[in-house]
């Protein structure tokens, strides 16, 4: 999980910063006011095999965690086991087989 906040970190940062700042300053309505700051980092993250292969294999828990945001917009905090158990699945994915760091490959 830790490759998987780096690389997001690393290649989504204003992404991800423009959505925390969304969420943060519409504690009511973010689900609505925040969606398209939302797909955007969908957007970006999307496209690295590392954040793809725990989407993959944790896509229930994050279901799960995205649904309980839905019913919850006014106290998101109220999902925090639903985040927990998202991350306790994304810290047991197998990454070894995945590039972290892919190389371009000449066209």
């Amino acid at each position: 999980m830790q490759a998987a906040m780096e690389i997001t970190a690393k290649y989504c940062h204003k992404e991800m910063e423009e959505y925390g700042s969304c969420v943060a300053s519409h504690p009511s309505t973010w689900q609505h006011q925040c969606h398209a700051l939302k797909m955007k980092v969908a957007e970006c993250t999307s496209s690295h095999p590392v954040i793809q292969k725990i989407r993959s294999s944790c896509s229930k828990e994050f279901m799960e965690f995205d649904q309980c945001l839905r019913i919850n917009q006014a106290k998101p905090d109220s999902c925090s086991p639903h985040v927990t158990r998202f991350l306790c699945c994304a810290e047991t994915v197998d990454l070894s087989e995945v590039a972290t760091d892919p190389v371009p490959q000449p066209s």
